[in-house]
């Protein structure tokens, strides 16, 4: 329910400008002066300082994604193309700090009403999250399609990165925040509309977080709440995949930029890769041949 819910959700605000103003704006101010004052106040499992940053930023993310999308003039701006990067790397850096501050915790009990199991893990996992932050690459490729939708399409932005980070201290709420969240924005990303990750990733997770921190029993107490083991075992196996993998993209980008001679903050990456033109090419209207990926790409005509 929860995972057909975001996925539709998501298609909503993707297709219908006027609903991701409803849904992004008005709704937000709303539940902000009226319902999370109470709902996700102290003592709530929403009411610490990670879900109302989370919330917010996520919010800010789909609001500056739509000003892209919808303001054709700013989307060809290349320091506007500067927001989705940071935006994400924003994002990261806040769980990175909730991981590391759980694992120096030393808990093993309810905190902020919430499950949690400090450990190696968590330092395991903040640090692949920082990889996966600095990995973050291409952003000067970010095109808008030109079909009805206009999405936000960030072709350099392939699976193998997409996959690698899993944001791991939720406690009881990593069935929906850990599994059915993430799976909410990687099944549109890989089904529905290639290249637009990050764009399904901020409208799950604003829908996601603005709900629960109205509603945090769901998560918690109500008869839909799913335990988790909180097994160490699980929790180390978790984050050393997570680590494994970040380490794995991180050496496999170093190669690309040393063997192409590329600069990370200046050049797409993986270009040549088929996931990425094919990419380009749904969303330009061109063949994806290698000889013209870089003569027809927007920006190099620009």
């Amino acid at each position: 329910m929860v995972l057909g819910a975001l996925i539709g959700l998501n298609e909503i605000v993707r297709r219908w400008r006027g609903a991701g103003w409803a849904f992004f704006i008005a709704l937000p101010i709303i539940l902000t002066i009226f319902v999370w004052p109470t709902t996700a106040g102290p003592g709530s499992s929403t009411g610490t300082w990670f879900h109302w940053v989370k919330v917010y930023s996520a919010l800010a993310g789909c609001l500056g994604f739509m000003a892209l999308r919808y303001h054709p003039k700013l989307a060809a701006k290349r320091w506007a193309l500067c927001f989705p990067p940071f935006i994400l790397g924003l994002n990261i850096l806040e769980a990175c700090i909730r991981d590391f501050q759980v694992g120096a915790m030393n808990a093993d009990g309810l905190v902020d009403d919430v499950h949690m199991v400090s450990g190696s893990w968590n330092y395991m996992n903040g640090i692949a999250g920082l990889l996966n932050l600095i990995t973050i690459c291409g952003w000067t490729g970010i095109i808008i399609s030109r079909d009805s939708s206009k999405d936000m399409i960030w072709p350099d932005m392939l699976w193998f990165w997409i996959i690698a980070y899993v944001y791991n201290c939720v406690g009881d709420h990593s069935f929906y925040a850990g599994a059915a969240l993430l799976i909410s924005c990687t099944i549109p990303a890989f089904f529905i509309k290639k290249g637009a990750w990050l764009q399904h990733r901020a409208n799950t997770l604003a829908f996601w977080t603005m709900f629960t921190m109205a509603v945090p029993s769901f998560v918690t107490d109500s008869k839909f709440a799913v335990s988790a083991s909180h097994s160490p075992t699980a929790l180390f196996l978790v984050s050393a995949v997570a680590l494994a993998a970040n380490i794995a993209v991180f050496g496999y980008q170093i190669h690309r930029i040393r063997a192409q001679k590329l600069h990370p903050l200046q050049d797409e990456i993986y270009t040549d890769h088929g996931s990425y033109q094919e990419v380009l090419s749904a969303n330009i209207n061109i063949p994806h041949t290698a000889s013209n990926v870089t003569d027809q790409h927007p920006l190099a005509m620009s």
